[in-house]
């Protein structure tokens, strides 16, 4: 089980980019590495290295290090259904990405390892990534009141409640079914070929 959460501070920085697919997140050739050896290394490699395989100094992630929230443009995290791009996120030390749209596979991956895919309209982004430009701000999530500040400006966003509790308690989908144990248990014993009917 991961370590739950229901607020978070930390640093926010901005990647003014739209569609930002999962190869673009963690490209396939770097999948077959081991999960314990940690994926952060290879978040957005591409996008962050040049063609001689040196860091951009240029690129926001490697001039702004120990950022954990991001704010990117519309369709984070399209394409393929890879679960490594979230692990490449997590690992980094990301809490939460912040963006108008999200592929659907990926959010659903992100919630089931603790990261937190938090939707605001493209104003409310435009307006903070205007803020903000090649800087960082101060972010404060607060999942109970559904509400993420990033400098001065506070916006509510929507969370499902499922996703909420999977949150806040850590839980993946394995957790939250093992969580109605009890009624599965007692569901199953109700149906058991095994408790015949009463007699007349």
């Amino acid at each position: 089980m991961m370590a739950g959460w229901d607020t978070h501070a930390g640093q926010a920085v901005a990647l003014p980019l739209e569609n930002v697919d999962t190869d673009q997140l963690i490209p396939a050739r770097f999948m077959s590495q081991p999960r314990d050896a940690g994926y952060g290394g290879f978040l957005l490699h591409d996008l962050r290295r040049g063609p001689d395989g040196a860091p951009d100094p240029d690129f926001v992630l490697n001039r702004h290090t120990g950022a954990s929230v991001l704010v990117a443009g519309r369709n984070f995290g399209s394409g393929s259904s890879r679960e490594a791009a979230v692990y490449a996120l997590v690992d980094a030390g990301f809490r939460a990405v912040i963006a108008p749209s999200f592929g659907d596979i990926f959010a659903g991956n992100a919630v089931n390892n603790g990261l937190l895919a938090a939707q605001l309209a493209e104003d409310q982004i435009a307006k903070v990534m205007a803020k903000m430009g090649d800087s960082t701000v101060l972010a404060r999530i607060d999942l109970w009141a559904g509400e993420v500040t990033l400098g001065e400006m506070t916006f509510p966003f929507q969370l499902d409640e499922t996703w909420r509790k999977k949150l806040i308690n850590g839980w993946d989908d394995i957790d939250m079914t093992s969580s109605h144990d009890a009624e599965i248990a007692g569901y199953c014993k109700a149906i058991s070929p095994w408790r015949w009917p009463a007699s007349n």
